[in-house]
């Protein structure tokens, strides 16, 4: 099951995200996602979990849990959107 992770405090490390879910079971990944060019955290990550029944219980106990005084918001990750190539310039 693969989550979608907001809210996070720009100082939270992806093993730090890793050890918060790991509480309810397996964790395949876990990433914040930074700047390309910068570096910092974008406040969002993704968290993947082998059990759909352990992300279920994972999401139900962290969303608006309050982590370095920032409200978690955790919910299940759509797909990302395909790009149109209609916008290359050659």
């Amino acid at each position: 099951m693969n989550m979608y992770v907001s809210n996070l405090s720009f100082h939270v490390t992806d093993e730090e995200l890793r050890k918060l879910f790991a509480q309810y079971g397996n964790v395949t990944s876990a990433k914040v996602i930074t700047d390309r060019e910068t570096g910092r955290s974008r406040g969002f990550g993704f968290v993947e979990m082998d059990s759909e029944k352990d992300g279920n219980e994972a999401m139900a106990k962290l969303n608006q849990t309050e982590i370095e005084g920032r409200a978690l918001s955790v919910s299940i990750a759509r797909d990302k959107p395909a790009r149109s190539n209609n916008n290359k310039r050659w």
